[in-house]
């Protein structure tokens, strides 16, 4: 489809494997009509007024991707895809011998530049973000502009006790955000787990309790198209400073948006949601997340059928 307006878009990052899921998670089914949780994002986001879904994947996904996945959007909304692929590098850099892993989030985002020229969206294709969280980014995304050189960005803040896994430790942002509802910083917690009714999270061996009603960031940003020029400062600053450890290393988007806070060249606001959170952090979460859509559909907030 060609584009009609300027609506913003969404950028879905999908190149990367689930390795504690244990396969390829973008594409498991989880609705009662097959849908994958990246068909609910994206019907959640054409629903929303988002004028375009561009895809960030892998090559080793990309015939796949275009045979069964793709042509179940293109008469809903506007679609493309970029390949995430190691190769994409500033002159002067080569991949490390060794190098499997993809670049990191911070990449995938630069890697979508061709193919966004709006503010847009990004989420990770294996989340499921709810229909409240597409409306608040659009809404901020359609009026969204970069003023006297500070980026107007913004980030949907779930409630960490509605983002948990009853499988495991997850990873979370935490968000510590200033009066106005603006964000000042990002603390990564990599391990965060339930404890009976309480929440903690490992700090140096010690399970220190953390408020089930902190705010966290669970990956799903807006972004004004200037942005991509920090994205490519960063990542070039990135592989100069770890030019002699490349093998594993990876490049952050909230690294990104952390570093403007500091430098103060960015505002994000923060766009706080009751939704719950849905994602496949662990094998075991699928069949959580299948009764989860089940009831949402009982309830008429989806169609048994999203595509017909």
């Amino acid at each position: 489809m060609a584009s009609v307006d300027a609506r913003p878009t969404l950028a879905v990052m999908a190149a990367g494997m689930g390795s504690r899921y244990g396969g390829l998670k973008q594409i498991e089914p989880v609705g009662p009509s097959n849908e994958t949780i990246m068909d609910y994002s994206v019907y959640d986001a054409a629903r929303a007024g988002f004028g375009k879904v561009v895809f960030i994947i892998s090559k080793a996904i990309e015939d796949e991707f275009k045979a069964n996945i793709l042509k179940r959007y293109e008469k809903r909304i506007e679609t493309a895809y970029v390949i995430q692929s190691l190769d994409k590098l500033p002159e002067g850099f080569s991949v490390p011998p060794d190098r499997k892993k993809p670049w990191g989030t911070g990449h995938a985002v630069l890697c979508c530049r061709e193919a966004v020229h709006e503010p847009f969206a990004v989420i990770n294709a294996d989340d499921f973000y709810g229909q409240a969280s597409y409306k608040a980014l659009y809404e901020h995304l359609t009026n969204a502009g970069d003023t006297g050189g500070v980026y107007d960005c913004c980030m949907v803040g779930f409630v960490l006790e509605n983002t948990l896994s009853e499988h495991g430790s997850v990873a979370r942002g935490v968000c510590t955000l200033d009066p106005e509802g603006y964000l000042r910083n990002i603390v990564e917690r990599t391990k965060i787990q339930k404890f009976g009714k309480a929440i903690r999270y490992l700090d140096n061996d010690t399970w220190v309790d953390i408020a089930p009603d902190s705010i966290v960031s669970m990956n799903a940003w807006g972004f004004t198209p200037g942005i991509f020029d920090e994205f490519e400062r960063q990542f070039e600053d990135f592989l100069k400073a770890n030019r002699d450890d490349l093998q594993t290393r990876e490049f952050y988007l909230p690294s990104v948006v952390d570093r403007l806070l500091a430098e103060n060249r960015a505002r994000v606001k923060v766009l706080e949601t009751k939704e719950r959170w849905y994602g496949m952090t662990y094998h075991e979460d699928r069949e959580m997340v299948r009764q989860q859509i089940k009831a949402m559909v009982e309830k008429g907030l989806y169609p048994e059928n999203l595509w017909g």
